[in-house]
């Protein structure tokens, strides 16, 4: 048997109750009524969202191995996703998540984002980064010395902007959000 916390159970009851034409136009999602089924993408995988058996899994191995690791931080976000995600156009107006309201917390202490991996690993390496982010279904835009534009949610662009390292500075990423971000989701969501 699936389990979850309080707040993972509030949100698949809400999840439950979905007139499922509306959160399907909403989230850009895809329902089937037979098998009373979710889809989405995430990054390149195809998500299900099993409404009667409250689980959330996927065919692709490598999306099971990402939805078993972040376990109820995927499920929640997925779900709050479907239960929130809004009919709206994205801005491409970039926003740092220190720019959403109560962005704090993706700045400091232990919830800040751990970008200086990416960094690290791909500061001298470009073209893998760019190899890696274009298997996760990444698109590249122009910023930095290469970015990747990724898709958590079909909703929820985030931009990974890498700048390489030289003598003078350290390799850095940064990641943005698309403005509409806080339309879809609560912030510690976001996070």
């Amino acid at each position: 048997m699936q389990t979850y916390n309080q707040g993972e159970h509030l949100v698949w009851d809400i999840v439950g109750d979905l007139d499922s034409k509306d959160a399907c136009k909403r989230a850009k999602v895809v329902f089937d009524p037979e098998s009373r089924h979710f889809l989405f993408r995430s990054f390149c995988w195809d998500v299900l969202v099993d409404i009667d058996r409250r689980n959330i899994y996927s065919s692709s191995p490598e999306a099971m191995q990402v939805i078993h690791e972040l376990g109820y931080f995927f499920n929640l976000s997925a779900l709050w996703y479907l239960a929130g995600a809004r009919d709206v156009k994205m801005t491409g107006v970039l926003m740092s998540p220190a720019s959403v309201k109560g962005g704090e917390i993706f700045v400091k202490g232990t919830h800040g984002l751990p970008l200086d991996r990416i960094s690290d690993l791909y500061g001298k390496d470009i073209k893998s980064f760019q190899e890696k982010g274009t298997r996760l279904g990444g698109i590249q835009v122009d910023h930095g010395d290469a970015a990747l534009r990724l898709y958590p949610f079909p909703r929820i662009p985030i931009t990974l902007i890498l700048w390489s390292g030289d003598d003078e500075f350290p390799a850095r990423a940064d990641l943005f959000l698309d403005s509409t971000c806080e339309m879809h989701l609560p912030t510690d969501v976001i996070w």
